[in-house]
């Protein structure tokens, strides 16, 4: 078979999986990928934690890490949660991702689990479109002291506890002050992200080939403190004024607990992620797709 990735890894979506039917469902549905992978030439490398959780044996087994040193493409099989956390991890070694997605399609993992073969068949010929999104690398730092470091593919969300009230975020960007801004909270999005939770609090939408970041408010107390689009070249700095119970989140898959002081850093990572499409695909399709544009016309 002529295919363009000899080593192609399979990493499942493992965690909702524990129980024995969520686990033999999605035990059959990558072993049915795996041997598609097979017959189309690949060696097929499963993730070690995939394999171990949901049972499947006769591959190789891999970790994350070793998948991003010998893999020539990675396919992850779940949503955009799943493929936000492995696509952190994979960023540094600049393999392409794949996502197929075994619900709603989602916006970072956009090939429906039934049409896996007819769309796989010629990705794997080397047609497809290639989609590359930013990362951004934040920092909580305290007393001159890092005391958090994380990648993030959609935000960095600084927010209010469930019970205290507003908070008080003083904002930099490269070193000159913005302003104090009393609200909720604050996001910062990539363009993967303005999907994500910044557009439920108000933000834009922005295409992924923008370079840039969007500075959105949550529930602001001044109604004229508006989300701002600012450059990724720009070092974001937020610092924690007055509030209580507060927390940092990435990608709301970590948190970082606040105290009053605390100086949440964000600037562009030098990595970047790599996703592969169908040939023909557009941002603007998944966009209908998730975003119900058109509906009743």
């Amino acid at each position: 078979m002529n295919t363009q990735f000899r080593h192609v890894a399979l990493i499942g979506k493992y965690h909702a999986t524990v129980s024995g039917s969520g686990a033999g469902s999605t035990r059959a549905t990558l072993e049915d990928i795996a041997h598609f992978l097979s017959s189309q030439g690949c060696e097929v490398v499963i993730e070690r934690e995939t394999a171990s959780v949901v049972g499947i044996t006769g591959y190789t087994t891999l970790d994350v890490p070793a998948i991003g040193k010998q893999c020539d493409l990675v396919l992850v099989v779940g949503g955009d949660g799943t493929m936000l956390g492995i696509g952190r991890q994979l960023a540094r070694y600049g393999v392409p991702l794949i996502g197929i997605n075994q619900g709603r399609l989602g916006f970072i993992t956009d090939i429906a689990l039934d049409q896996f073969r007819a769309t796989l068949t010629p990705m794997l010929r080397g047609e497809y479109e290639e989609d590359q999104r930013s990362l951004m690398h934040a920092r909580v730092m305290r007393d001159g002291h890092c005391v958090f470091d994380a990648l993030a593919m959609n935000d960095v969300v600084v927010n209010r506890g469930a019970t205290s009230g507003m908070v008080e975020l003083r904002v930099e960007v490269d070193g000159h002050f913005v302003a104090n801004q009393r609200a909720d909270g604050l996001i910062v999005a990539t363009p993967t992200g303005s999907t994500a939770y910044a557009l439920s609090a108000g933000g834009p939408l922005l295409h992924p080939s923008n370079q840039g970041w969007v500075l959105v408010p949550i529930a602001p107390h001044t109604l004229s403190n508006r989300p701002i689009v600012l450059p990724d070249t720009a070092e974001i700095a937020i610092v924690v004024v007055s509030g209580r119970d507060m927390s940092a989140n990435f990608d709301m898959q970590s948190l970082a607990s606040l105290l009053r002081g605390d100086r949440i850093t964000v600037k562009r990572s030098q990595h970047r992620v790599r996703f592969l499409h169908p040939r023909g695909w557009t941002y603007f399709d998944t966009l209908r797709e998730k975003l119900h544009w058109n509906e009743g016309h």
